[in-house]
């Protein structure tokens, strides 16, 4: 195509001040207008004048008048292409200034309708989900089997058979994992199961992971963590592209003792503005997410207290940089507990 436009005019944006480029402006007729009398008014004195005092040819006289008459047209003419340009730059930074305003008013009413939309293809809304998904979609699934398989277990345990006489009278397998004693959970499986398993392989982070939820507290807050880290891969916000500022120990400490306000404000430490946009909005927006995650900050805040009472320094830190605190830093950011 390009080549039936070989003979199109050429564009001279900064020589062209009418409408749309064509004809001449209000520069253009000042600066030819100017020329004008300055050629007469030269031509006046210089030629007639100029003649009359001293009719023998001088070079160097030659040369002066002509500078003197040129010149002047030449600045004119300067003068006129420098406006010509401010005014081609001013209007272009106003066109663009328009094109931004556009564009900022259409990104708040989709932030704003983001709630409200709906895709009009359900397959559509269904590949864009599972690509969102693509770092959790594994574990998640794994999670949910080992639950279930749990259920299994406990479903399936042998009843006992009626107590025989001086026998003890056997307990009920109700189902309840309360009613049966557990080994205490190590911290280092606490903390390796609230960061989850990494991948399909990771063999520890699943070990750690069953033993975490035969934990009654540790299950809540997984469970707890592993919904609102669904909720938030839906809008592409993923905790291990968060790099938060760290944190000491003892400002951790300090909030688990319920300290509140400036003084622990360096714990909310994700700085990842969409991140923090698309999780404000998704709040406002969103009911089932808001009550996820109010859910998930209250369980984080009561199992961190326990945790505090124990842990050392180096475990505080270990447990800040799983994925689980950094869901918290971001929802406590979002809902302003570190303001």
């Amino acid at each position: 195509m390009t080549e039936n436009r070989k003979d199109a005019p050429i564009d001279l944006g900064i020589y062209t001040s009418g409408p749309g480029g064509k004809g001449l402006g209000t520069v253009e007729i000042i600066a030819i207008t100017l020329s004008l009398v300055w050629l007469l008014g030269s031509a006046l004195f210089f030629l007639i004048l100029g003649t009359a005092e001293n009719p023998s040819f001088d070079p160097m006289r030659f040369v002066m008048v002509v500078l003197a008459v040129f010149m002047p047209v030449a600045m004119i003419w300067v003068a006129a292409t420098a406006a010509n340009s401010a005014r081609v730059m001013r209007d272009e930074a106003q066109r663009l200034q328009a094109s931004i305003e556009a564009m900022r008013k259409i990104s708040v009413t989709q932030a704003q309708n983001a709630g409200t939309m709906i895709q009009p293809s359900f397959e559509k809304k269904l590949d864009e989900i599972v690509r969102v998904q693509r770092k959790t979609e594994t574990a998640l699934a794994t999670f949910t089997s080992i639950r279930q398989a749990q259920a299994e277990r406990v479903m399936e345990a042998p009843v006992p058979a009626p107590g025989v006489p001086g026998e003890a009278q056997p307990s009920l397998a109700l189902g309840t994992a309360g009613d049966v004693p557990a080994q205490p959970l190590p911290v280092a499986d606490y903390i390796m199961a609230l960061n989850f398993p990494e991948t399909a392989e990771d063999r520890e982070g699943f070990r750690a992971l069953r033993r975490a939820l035969q934990d009654r507290r540790a299950a809540r807050l997984i469970q707890a963590s592993q919904d609102v880290l669904t909720l938030l891969s839906q809008d592409g916000i993923y905790m291990d592209d968060l790099t938060p500022d760290r944190s000491r120990p003892e400002l951790w400490r300090r909030f688990a003792q319920g300290e509140r306000g400036r003084a622990i404000a360096a714990l909310g430490g994700i700085r990842d503005r969409s991140s923090l946009a698309l999780a404000t909005a998704r709040m406002r927006q969103d009911t089932i997410f808001r009550d996820a995650a109010h859910h998930f900050l209250r369980t984080f805040d009561a199992s961190f207290q326990e945790f505090e009472k124990t842990a050392t320094d180096s475990e505080i830190a270990a447990l800040t940089e799983t994925r689980t605190a950094r869901a918290f830093m971001l929802l406590g950011r979002v809902t302003g507990i570190f303001d």
